[in-house]
């Protein structure tokens, strides 16, 4: 059956990416989005979408019956999920299939099969494939969970059921917090995933993860697109991927790919799917199945030649996969990193709010659902971009991955921005010495902000831009006298920190610092005195719009500058550096009331509320647990003291930066 109309059931990036491939073979694609998605880019690229219900995705791309009437009323042929939501729905998939369409993935069977982690384990052993060991079957009893892992001895490792792209797993390393870990991992897997079930499995604490990218007509034809390493993962989600996997013997990897193969021909497998593994030396185990396309599938895309996409609805028109396992053959290296909107500086909190501005790199293969004036909502996954790149080795792919992560700004929420950048440039991992808990091991030092070479430069060269060209990007400073910018060298009958105008930046790190200003002649010239006393002459023309010649103390430099609302964005040949300058009355002290209030990081969920009214805490207590994006974070106290004031009960939905509690002194809390 030859697909004419396609409508795909997600949104964000994978429905961008998905609508391309459609476009170019003739095939129109149509989008569904939440009330909260009606103005999202992947509604905008694809031009004609449904309204599928409220923000919270079990009002609206959980919705199998909306779904499904959207793609009748739009006269689709077939629905393509995406990853993620509906995806590995074995009832939507007969949902759509009973609505005369074809369901873009794996039959309803294959799914129930592999959705499940248990019947997964089970289809593997059935196989021969060698599977992780564990307790048997899954349990759902905290106290039961307990005991087993007791029996099992720690670590153990908690795994949902119905989990799957690294949600709904717990690592238990502590008979102090088992029982919070057990009834946090059940929470997670019935709020998630819909289902309580836990298995439980012995920890390798030094093992990389390693990926099979299958493909299957349906009929009994599987093939291998060879392999993926995601062995670089933070709370067991990937961050950087790459293919093929460097440093493991071929023979190794073949046969690994061999037993993937094996798998998926024992259920005739059907479209796109992922075998996912964990090595240990000369070891390796089962842990999954995810039956449909997967965030990385740009590396093996870029390996191969293959588009995915294109061959996912090959296969779905019935005209099999076209190809032969000899046909294929790997194609140099290529990496890609998730670039997310989250704040390493609050354990990786996601981070909600309007991307003011988003300059993305070019030269390699970017897939986004973003673009600048763009909202991140609680909603959904945090991600604002895949940068991907291709080159004929390895190395080369990590040092061009390193420099395009450096030219990337954004500003209006946090990113792990220069946390990626580190992994790029970690020698550790350029020469794979890492497992999956190895982030984990090194996190602050690869938190570490990276100090550039010119940093002083660039923050002189934006106080001079704010001083000097206010009228054009709208941040004019009030408390500025600039009538006195007439050509003359200020610092007459005065010290020299005195006479010049004060400029505060905050950079992107949040660190804020003085600095003063002056003009040593008309236009292009002028003396900047930071905080400490150190003096920088500097001489800055602009040759045409945004593009600068920067020269200081002989040296020459040419820097792209971008102006937006509060934030000067300097595209160096470091990378890209953000400021945001502000009149020093914006740093007046704030109230030190406001140090014991208990403030929402971030907008979501209120799952639970640890405390009551008028508890004595201490400093880091939890006092409430918050569901964002499919994260929980725990929302501690700031000080130590009596609660007051709690505003927030269970189930209730809060803003970032609201106050939901104070911790007053006990002197106070009596008064």
């Amino acid at each position: 059956m030859k697909i004419k109309t396609l409508l795909i059931a997600n949104r964000g990036e994978i429905a961008c990416r998905i609508a391309r491939t459609a476009r170019e073979l003739g095939i129109t694609p149509v989008a569904v989005h939440s009330e909260a998605d009606a103005n999202a880019l992947h509604v905008r690229e694809i031009g004609q979408s449904f309204c599928i219900g409220g923000g919270p995705a079990s009002e609206s791309y959980l919705r199998i019956d909306a779904v499904v009437a959207a793609a009748k009323t739009a006269g689709a042929d077939a629905i393509h999920p995406g990853y993620g939501f509906l995806a590995e729905n074995p009832e939507f998939a007969r949902a759509v299939e009973a609505a005369g369409m074809i369901f873009m993935g794996p039959t309803p069977e294959t799914l129930e099969r592999f959705g499940d982690k248990a019947s997964a384990k089970e289809a593997a052993i059935a196989a021969g494939v060698p599977v992780i060991a564990g307790a048997e079957g899954a349990r759902s009893n905290p106290e039961e969970i307990a005991a087993e892992v007791r029996r099992m001895g720690l670590p153990v490792l908690l795994k949902a059921v119905g989990g799957g792209g690294g949600r709904g797993q717990r690592l238990v390393t502590s008979e102090a917090t088992l029982m919070a870990d057990i009834e946090g991992a059940l929470r997670e897997a019935k709020s998630t995933f819909g289902s309580e079930g836990l298995l439980l499995e012995r920890f390798l604490p030094s093992a990389r993860h390693v990926e099979i990218q299958i493909a299957g007509d349906g009929k009994g034809h599987v093939i291998h697109l060879f392999e993926r390493d995601c062995t670089l993962q933070r709370r067991h989600q990937k961050v950087i991927e790459e293919a093929p996997a460097w440093g493991l013997p071929r023979p190794l990897l073949d046969k690994i790919a061999h037993d993937a193969v094996r798998l998926g021909k024992t259920l005739a497998y059907r479209g796109l799917g992922t075998v996912e593994f964990l090595v240990a030396g000369e070891e390796y185990f089962f842990l999954e199945v995810n039956p449909r396309i997967q965030v990385e599938h740009p590396v093996t895309e870029a390996i191969t030649g293959l588009d995915l996409v294109a061959l996912h609805l090959r296969v779905a028109e019935g005209e099999g996969l076209g190809m032969t396992q000899a046909d294929l053959k790997i194609n140099g290296h290529a990496v890609e990193a998730r670039l997310y909107a989250e704040d390493p500086a609050m354990q990786f909190a996601p981070s909600t709010g309007k991307l003011t501005t988003l300059s993305l790199p070019a030269g390699l293969r970017i897939d986004s659902g973003v673009e600048a004036g763009d909202a991140v909502t609680p909603y959904y996954d945090p991600m604002i971009a895949k940068l991907i790149v291709h080159a004929p080795d390895r190395e080369t792919a990590l040092a061009r991955l390193a420099q395009a992560l450096d030219h990337v700004a954004v500003e209006g929420v946090q990113t792990n921005r220069a946390f990626l950048a580190a992994l790029a440039r970690d020698p550790d991992f350029a020469r794979m010495r890492v497992h999956t808990r190895w982030i984990d091991e090194r996190l602050d030092e690869l938190l570490r902000p990276r100090e550039l070479v010119h940093n002083r430069l660039w923050k002189a060269l934006a106080a001079v831009l704010f001083m000097a060209e206010p009228r054009r990007d709208g941040m004019a400073d009030p408390s500025i006298n600039r009538d006195i910018y007439t050509g003359w060298r200020l610092g007459l009958g005065g010290g020299a920190m005195e006479a010049r105008q004060l400029v505060i930046l905050t950079d992107d790190a949040g660190d804020s610092e003085e600095f003063r200003v002056g003009p040593v002649k008309a236009g292009e010239h002028y003396e900047v005195i930071a905080e400490n006393g150190e003096a920088l002459m500097l001489a800055a023309h602009e040759l045409k719009r945004g593009r600068w010649r920067v020269s200081e103390g002989g040296a020459v430099h040419m820097v792209t500058v971008r102006r937006g609302p509060g934030v000067i964005e300097i595209d160096t040949p470091e990378g890209c550096v953000l400021y945001r300058p502000a009149p020093a009355l914006a740093f007046a002290e704030s109230d030190t009331a406001a140090d014991r209030a208990v403030i929402s990081p971030l907008t979501g969920l209120i799952v639970d509320v640890k405390v009551a009214e008028d508890q004595t805490v201490s400093e880091g207590e939890v006092i409430a647990v918050m569901e964002s994006m499919k994260l929980e974070i725990s929302i501690r106290a700031p000080a130590a003291g009596i609660v007051k004031n709690i505003v927030v009960t269970k189930g209730a939905m809060v803003d970032r930066g609201r106050v939901i509690a104070e911790i007053l002194p006990p002197e106070e809390a009596g008064a």
